[in-house]
């Protein structure tokens, strides 16, 4: 190699602007700097831990009816406890409490009563609960309020250990079996609980029987499939 063709070259490099003498090795100029790397690598912080529930069913209702952790807890929204027997064997939950502060309300609780007692229930012998003890302005709770109510609920049926569970609606479906009302119903599942998994069953509100009563029938086989669990 001539030293003309030498120095033409380095004077090429030097006009690019190339004044450092670098190491043969490959090295990856747009990889992250050593720092940052090693920040990188360092383990992200802890979660904050999960909400600690109450280990017993009256202390339980008793945080329902006074946390601030639930979804527009205030001392303006009014909350809807559980009702009837929780010793029955049966618990049924329903989504969020009606605009007048009830579990149903009106018509719909009318039909609900119609619908326990074809089966030999009253809203007095079962155990019935809202996922939500305070219906939300929007009636809309986002993903956060969600996931912190399905580990309370997990957490409620667990307490109460009935031998079936009876899920009205779709969003308490998609919460607690991760499935549609319309692909959950018409066959057992098994909700999962801190005290073990707890058989359910999924049918439609009375709300949505009452728009479409042609649906009542398929609410009635749900009725019978568990009326023939309970008598077994």
């Amino acid at each position: 190699m001539s030293s003309r063709w030498a120095e033409s070259a380095l004077s090429w490099w030097e006009e690019a602007g190339v004044d450092t003498v670098v190491g043969e090795q490959p090295r990856d100029w747009l990889a992250a700097p050593a720092l940052a790397a090693a920040k990188a690598a360092e383990p992200a912080p802890a979660a904050a831990p999960a909400e600690a529930f109450p280990d017993d069913l009256p202390a339980f209702q008793a945080w329902l009816a006074a946390t601030d952790a639930i979804p527009f807890a205030s001392p303006a929204m009014r909350r809807v406890a559980p009702i009837g027997d929780p010793a029955s064997g049966l618990m049924a939950i329903t989504d969020l409490p009606s605009a007048a502060g009830e579990l149903f309300g009106g018509e719909a609780e009318a039909l609900l009563d119609r619908m326990l007692a074809a089966i030999g229930w009253s809203r007095e012998t079962i155990y019935l609960a809202p996922f939500s003890p305070i219906r939300p302005p929007s009636g809309r709770i986002d993903k956060a309020g969600v996931e912190l109510l399905t580990r309370a609920m997990r957490h409620h049926v667990g307490l109460v250990a009935p031998r079936a569970l009876l899920i009205f609606g779709d969003a308490c479906s998609r919460a607690l079996l991760g499935m549609t009302m319309t692909q959950a119903r018409g066959r057992w599942h098994e909700v999962e609980t801190p005290a073990g998994p707890v058989r359910t069953l999924v049918t439609l509100r009375p709300q949505e029987l009452q728009v479409q009563p042609k649906l009542k029938a398929h609410a009635w086989a749900d009725l019978q499939l568990l009326m023939e669990e309970l008598k077994a």
